[in-house]
């Protein structure tokens, strides 16, 4: 996998807004695997009740994203151990969540695709990520 796909991301392939390519392009493009975290897939669901879709339709809506991602990865110790290292050095705060979805894309050395300002918080050094436009 060289590219983790945050919750956002997901969100702009799902809605189809401004960003959407990108992530349309990574879906499909078999020399950059990308995938997301079982984090972002939670999220992903979480989101998808609170706009509405009933449990049918975002059961297949999973289905779908889980065939189009080349991976979905667990949190593990390693990934732990990694979110103390990035929040800890990250210039302002980061919700646990996110910087556990920052800290699985930094275990495997992917880049973190997202659209969400929080994570500029993490020096470069220590994560690879590439932004989505805003909204």
């Amino acid at each position: 996998m060289t590219h983790l796909l945050d919750t956002s991301a997901l969100l702009t392939h799902y809605l189809a807004e401004r960003g959407f390519e990108t992530v349309a392009a990574l879906l499909v493009d078999e020399s950059k695997p990308a995938g997301t975290s079982v984090l972002a897939l939670f999220e992903f669901e979480l989101r998808l009740h609170r706009l509405g879709v009933d449990d049918a339709a975002r059961a297949a809506t999973l289905s779908r994203y889980r065939r189009l991602l080349d991976e979905v990865v667990n949190v593990d110790e390693a990934v732990r151990k990694e979110a103390v290292r990035l929040r800890t050095n990250a210039a302002a705060r980061i919700s646990a969540m996110d910087i556990l979805i920052a800290a699985r894309a930094s275990v495997r050395s992917a880049i973190l695709v997202h659209r969400d300002p929080d994570f500029a918080a993490i020096p470069q050094s220590f994560l690879r990520q590439e932004a989505l436009p805003p909204k």
